[in-house]
């Protein structure tokens, strides 16, 4: 039985879509990929798997839970 990760924390992939967009959308209107600027993601998110917790015999801490985005029962 395979489970999903107890933990999960990195950036948010949807509040970086949009400047991914910007920068291809400027590689085919012609920039160079030597002049585009490389952007580090600012907004991170985590995610709890109280399911996986649960068969690791783990507990998680409520601090841990109230700081999570999402908490999977």
């Amino acid at each position: 039985m395979v489970q999903a990760p107890l933990l999960s924390y990195g950036p948010i992939p949807r509040a970086y879509e949009a400047r991914l967009a910007a920068q291809v959308d400027a590689i085919f209107k012609g920039a160079r990929v030597s002049e585009i600027a490389v952007e580090q993601p600012t907004n991170f998110e985590l995610m709890v798997n109280l399911k996986t917790a649960q068969v690791l015999g783990l507990k998680i801490p409520g601090s841990v839970l109230q700081r999570a985005n999402e908490v999977i029962q």
